[in-house]
């Protein structure tokens, strides 16, 4: 074993860190359980926690001399992974989020795919799974078309050349030609990236081998939380980039405007006695019931997973869509800061 070993490839796994007492030790032993027999580290790149995370992770550094942790100075994703990829020391480089669970053969077939194919960049499967009903409510939303779009790395597809990849296992040595990931960009920063590696040649790879387990917040504070931070930086890409992002990233902020158009509508025609007016009302009432049917149909996860289904989908589409208008009309640089994670 110890000679094949020395034949493979070495692989950094790495990850930013901030606040996540509840998934760090789980997400962590997924990386040292890995199948693949090559050498391996682990880099954490650590936030300011004040949760207790960084105490768990020094005590797995002292069990463990494959991990190690490094301070993440900026305190931003993009800011933490650029600072694990500097520390790191091998060829191949594993973006990993303290969210996911990779299954055992994870590295092994991402491995084995980034060779065969020469890519740049390989990616699958976010697999998002809950534990409560809200949370399973959340994971139903990330794999339906009425949520997050059903697209390919939530869903699965073919495997082939592709815009973006979640997470991501890199070539190390074209992730430094590239510049790394823009520590100005605080979210939708690996969709940037990819942007930037095929736009050098470079080619970013799906296969539906890879499946990743996320685990989803576990509040609808942070789940608003998330998605307008969401939002904001994909309207800023939209804005930077135009032409280059997908139509579907357009549908949040359009619904909402519908709504809330068709809403202003209807109680201007009610307040001016102006009856064609209240046709306006429409528009939310077509939500309202799109909404209603699809929480019906996630109740074959559960009564509770549906019932919450019904606020957990809202969320997602008003603090996407607005997050949205605001960064793509600039006022980014004003309201990131508190939404960066």
């Amino acid at each position: 074993m110890a000679g094949r070993a020395d034949t493979l490839h070495g692989v950094s796994y790495v990850m930013p860190v901030l606040n996540e007492v509840e998934h760090i030790e789980a997400a962590v032993e997924s990386l040292i359980g890995q199948d693949y027999d090559g050498p391996c580290e682990v880099v954490l790149a650590l936030g300011p926690s004040v949760d207790g995370t960084n105490e768990v992770i020094s005590q797995m550094a002292r069990d463990d001399p494959r991990i190690r942790s490094i301070p993440n100075e900026l305190g931003s994703t993009p800011g933490g992974l650029n600072a694990a990829i500097r520390a790191s020391t091998y060829p191949i480089v594993v973006r990993v989020d303290a969210h996911s669970v990779l299954p055992p053969d994870y590295t092994r077939i991402a491995v084995e795919t980034l060779l065969r194919t020469g890519a740049d960049n390989v990616g699958g499967i976010m697999k998002a799974e809950g534990t409560t009903p809200f949370e399973k409510a959340v994971a139903h939303a990330y794999g339906a078309r009425e949520g997050l779009g059903g697209t390919p790395h939530h869903v699965g597809g073919e495997e082939g050349p592709a815009e973006t990849a979640y997470l991501g296992v890199f070539q190390r040595h074209r992730l430094v030609e590239v510049g790394l990931f823009d520590e100005g960009i605080r979210r939708g920063q690996d969709w940037e990236l990819n942007r930037r590696m095929r736009a050098n040649g470079g080619t970013v790879w799906f296969t539906p081998e890879l499946q990743v387990v996320y685990r989803p917040r576990s509040s609808l504070r942070r789940l608003v939380r998330q998605f307008v931070s969401t939002g904001i930086w994909r309207g800023e890409l939209a804005r930077r980039f135009g032409a280059e992002n997908s139509l579907r990233y357009f549908v949040p902020p359009v619904a909402v405007l519908g709504v809330l158009g068709g809403a202003i509508l209807g109680i201007i025609g009610l307040g001016a006695g102006l009856g064609w007016l209240w046709i306006g009302f429409a528009v939310p009432a077509l939500y309202v019931l799109f909404v209603v049917v699809a929480s019906t149909i996630a109740t074959r996860e559960g009564i509770r997973t549906g019932l919450w289904y019904l606020a957990v989908l809202p969320c997602i589409h008003v603090g996407w869509g607005l997050g949205f208008i605001l960064g793509f009309l600039k006022l980014t640089r004003n309201i990131t800061v508190h939404t960066g994670r």
